[in-house]
C-alpha cells in the first residue's frame, strides 16, 4: 500500500500541538524532527558525538512534524482536514511561536516509511547513566551506562526531546529500589524502563492509546523488564488500583493541571509526583495548580522551552 505523508513546518514548542493535529486527523503517530534535539543530544565537548552534527543541517531550522494516512480515497479529504486544522492553530494560541505552519505532502511506500526515519535515530545518553539505543544500532557502553534499547514502532516518545530528558534526570534522582511507580503516558515505555533501571520493582504504565501500549509491552520484554513492569490502556483512574511511591506523567501542561489533584490519592505518604511536558508559558499556571493541590515542596528544572517538576507529598 501506498501511504500519504504530510509535514507540517512549526517550531519546537509547537510541535506538540502540530502532532496533536495530525493524530487527531487519523495517523498513529508522528515524527518530529528537530534540530535542536540533535544539538541537545551530543556528547561533552572532547568526546565523540552520538549524533552527526549532519543531521541537524539536513533537517534545517524549521521543526517538520509528519504523520501518515493511507492513500485512499479519503486522503483528499485528509489533507483538506489537516490544512484548516492547522490554519486554526493561530486563532487557538496567539501568543505561541508557532512558526510557517506550512503544510507539505508527498506519497511513500511501505518500505520508505518504515526505513526513512531510522536514518537519524542513533543511540543517545539521557541522564546521567541511561543510554537509548534503537534496536537496529550498535553502542558499546561506558562503565556504569544502563541501555534502553527501542523500537518506537507508532508510539510517541522517541525519547529525543527535552521533557524526555528532564524526566529520566528526576527518575534518576528520585526512583528508589524497591519503589513502586505509576508512569501515566507511557508511550513507548521509556520512563517506566528507566525507572525500572532505577531498581523499581512494581511498576505500572498505562497509556489510552492501545498502540502505545502494544509497542511498550514490546520494549518492556526486549529490556528483560517483563517481571517488573505491568502495561495497561486507559487514563489513570482506569488503571491506578492502589497508591505507589512515585507517580511519572510525561504529558502536556493542560493535563498535569487536571490531574495534579487526584493524583495525590495515588502517591503513597512522602511519595513524590514527577510531571513533564510542561511548555515555559505554562510554567507559573501548572506550578499555582501544583501548589493549590498540596504538594509540600517542588523541585522546578527548565530545559529550553519547557518544563518539568518533581513534586513532593511531604
Amino acid at each position: 500500500m501506498d501511504w500519504m505523508k504530510i509535514t507540517v513546518l512549526t517550531t519546537t514548542i509547537a510541535s506538540d500541538m502540530v502532532s496533536e493535529v495530525l493524530i487527531e486527523a487519523g495517523s498513529a503517530g508522528t515524527m518530529i524532527e528537530d534540530k535542536n534535539d540533535v544539538q541537545l543530544n551530543q556528547r561533552p565537548e572532547g568526546r565523540w558525538d552520538i549524533i552527526d552534527e549532519e543531521i541537524g543541517r539536513r533537517i534545517g531550522d524549521d521543526v517538520k512534524v509528519s504523520g501518515y494516512y493511507p492513500m485512499d480515497e479519503r486522503a483528499s479529504d485528509t489533507l483538506a482536514s489537516v490544512k484548516q486544522r492547522v490554519a486554526l492553530l493561530r486563532q487557538q494560541a496567539p501568543d505561541i511561536d508557532l512558526g510557517k505552519l506550512e503544510v507539505l505532502c508527498a506519497t511513500i511506500d511501505d518500505e520508505d516509511w518504515a526505513e526513512n526515519w531510522k536514518k537519524s535515530y542513533k543511540p543517545f545518553r539521557l541522564g546521567k547513566h541511561i543510554v537509548i539505543k534503537p534496536g537496529w544500532e550498535e553502542y558499546e557502553p561506558e562503565p556504569g551506562d544502563r541501555i534502553i534499547t527501542i523500537d518506537p514502532g507508532m508510539a510517541f516518545g522517541t525519547g529525543t526531546h527535552e521533557t524526555t530528558g528532564m524526566c529520566v534526570s528526576l527518575v534518576e534522582e528520585y526512583v528508589k529500589p524497591g519503589d513502586s511507580c505509576l508512569d501515566i503516558g507511557t508511550g513507548t515505555g521509556i520512563l517506566a524502563i528507566a525507572a525500572a533501571h532505577m531498581g523499581a520493582s512494581d511498576i505500572l504504565a498505562g497509556d489510552i492509546d492501545p498502540m502505545a501500549v502494544r509497542v511498550a509491552k514490546e520494549n518492556v520484554e526486549i529490556n528483560g523488564f517483563g517481571n517488573k513492569i505491568r502495561c495497561e490502556c486507559g487514563d489513570l483512574l482506569e488503571i491506578a488500583d492502589k497508591p505507589v511511591d512515585v507517580v511519572i506523567a510525561n504529558i502536556i501542561s493542560d493535563v498535569i493541571i487536571s490531574i495534579a489533584a487526584p493524583v495525590r490519592q495515588f502517591i503513597k505518604p512522602g511519595g513524590i509526583f514527577i510531571c513533564s511536558g510542561i511548555a515555559r508559558e505554562r510554567q507559573d499556571e501548572t506550578i499555582d495548580a501544583l501548589k493549590k493541590a498540596g504538594y509540600a515542596r517542588l523541585d522546578v528544572r527548565n530545559d529550553g522551552q519547557w518544563t518539568a517538576v518533581a513534586c513532593f507529598d511531604r
